[in-house]
């Protein structure tokens, strides 16, 4: 399948790892797809060794349960796959199964542009057995990219502190979809604009470039190079001066810099693409202002990451906007978050059935899943969050509220009845229909910047964060432990 393939309208619904329909077809025949269940989607690790995490990707998929189906081409393309024995995988009655299929779960989610954390689950799908199964691998790839992507878009802006950051990452990006994904998880990240045109029509996102070397290099002379760009784009006077010599190029730049003020124009800015960032930076700063180039920008690029982008700011370098491009797009030092969708009850069909929860046991701690159908509780003393609560529905939260650490038992909070609070995953589709609002990409980059701004800076540094306190509430914590011991003394007894 090639990329024009890829960008033709078809359905998603095959767009899932085989074991999802191979255990929708075992469900299914051994009469289990009459079951209700309930997964959760959630996080083990905090990405790039932070201390938060930034929910994205929550409207892709609902554009992808609005229009969830197997088309013709799927079941056909399914009927020939064929098992060890060349026997087909899967009858013919479930193909008719699969034509009717029709979305009815309930999802509830933690919005997009929301700070979350480990184990917090940042969707809860509830629904038949089969539906549950067959969306887990779709969610994952809707919701651990970009989450990935807006969270390092925010490290990178929190450490430019209020300096524009421009993401330049289409052609590092892995893949068309990709380069969409992170342009649009960028913006809810914190980035002002995307070198991306692409995205910046899909969702409004304002485009920024110029020229690249090969502008310069077409010309025999760096000077006429930047003079016939500004001709013919007056408007939009970034030059990239670091083709041959960095500050000579500034130098020419300036020149025509002083020929576009008697057009009327101003030279908008120049750009550094190499080279000794804070040294070259200040220099350039210097001439620009001493040639009463005083608004005239120093853009930066060159492979930046938060890490290169701090450590500038505190050599003072003389930059005004940073272009991030590959250490944004694809995440840099962390290709993916580990995300995971994992079952915590199951119950016969009919609401007045009882819920029978589940947990997955681990010889590692961090892999053992929470039991339940859990939301998340989130607590603020003067305009600053302090905790989150990970509590069960049903078992609600007993006041005043305690939390355990469920990796350290030794480790708990009672909260504050009077600290206010809220719940953070919200309705998002009933009954398979949706009936949330989605905001704007706009609202969305407000409301992340707005979160952030609730937490303590020492959550957000980069080295030695703080570990904001996240625990179970404590009645969920005394359940998990039950359930562990009960399947513990179990599986002996088997033995």
């Amino acid at each position: 399948m090639n990329s024009k393939t890829l960008l033709q309208p078809q359905s998603l619904a095959l767009l899932t790892d085989l074991y999802q329909l191979t255990m929708s077809y075992a469900y299914w025949k051994a009469g289990l797809d009459k079951k209700e269940a309930v997964f959760h989607l959630f996080f083990r690790h905090y990405p790039f060794d932070g201390g938060f995490a930034l929910t994205a990707g929550l409207e892709s998929v609902i554009d992808f349960l609005n229009d969830f189906h197997f088309s013709r081409d799927d079941l056909d393309y399914l009927a020939t796959l064929r098992g060890g024995d060349n026997q087909p995988l899967f009858d013919a009655e479930f193909f008719d199964y699969l034509s009717k299929f029709k979305f009815s779960c309930d999802i509830d989610a933690i919005p997009e542009g929301n700070v979350v954390f480990p184990y917090e689950p940042l969707l809860r799908v509830k629904g038949p057995l089969v539906q549950c199964q067959l969306l887990e691998s779709i969610l994952l790839n809707l919701i651990n990219f970009p989450t990935l992507i807006a969270t390092k878009a925010a490290r990178i802006c929190n450490a430019a502190q209020g300096d524009p950051v421009v993401e330049f990452g289409l052609r590092r990006a892995q893949g068309i979809d990709g380069a969409i994904t992170a342009s649009r998880a960028a913006f809810i990240g914190g980035c002002t604009a995307t070198s991306n045109v692409l995205a910046g029509k899909l969702f409004g996102i304002p485009v920024e470039g110029t020229q690249s070397h090969s502008w310069v290099m077409v010309f025999d002379d760096e000077e006429e190079a930047f003079q016939v760009y500004c001709q013919h784009q007056p408007n939009n006077g970034v030059l990239l001066v670091d083709t041959y010599d960095t500050i000579e190029g500034v130098r020419k730049a300036i020149k025509v810099g002083q020929f576009l003020k008697k057009q009327g124009k101003k030279l908008a800015g120049i750009r550094l693409d190499s080279g000794d960032l804070a040294y070259l930076s200040i220099q350039s700063r210097g001439l620009l202002d001493a040639a009463g180039f005083h608004d005239t920008k120093i853009i930066a690029s060159n492979d930046l990451d938060e890490a290169i982008i701090s450590e500038l700011k505190r050599q003072h370098a003389r930059i005004d906007t940073w272009g991030v491009g590959t250490n944004l797009v694809t995440g840099g030092s962390q290709p993916a978050l580990d995300g995971v969708y994992k079952l915590s009850a199951i119950r016969d069909a009919g609401a007045d059935s009882e819920w029978k929860y589940k947990i997955k046991l681990s010889e590692q701690m961090i892999k053992i899943s929470n039991p339940g159908i859990l939301q998340v509780k989130r607590y603020m003393e003067h305009g600053q969050y302090v905790a989150d609560a990970i509590y069960d529905i049903n078992l609600g939260v007993k006041e005043p509220a305690m939390i355990i650490d469920p990796f350290d038992a030794t480790r708990s909070k009672t909260l504050n009845k009077k600290w206010e609070c809220r719940e953070l995953l919200v309705p998002i589709f009933r009954g398979g229909k949706c009936v949330y609002k989605t905001p704007s990409l706009p609202e969305i980059q407000a409301l992340a910047r707005e979160e952030l701004g609730h937490f303590h800076p020492s959550v957000k540094r980069f080295l030695n964060p703080y570990a904001y306190v996240v625990g179970m509430e404590y009645s969920l914590y005394n359940l998990k432990l039950k359930l562990i011991n009960d399947i513990r003394t179990q599986a002996k007894t088997t033995d």
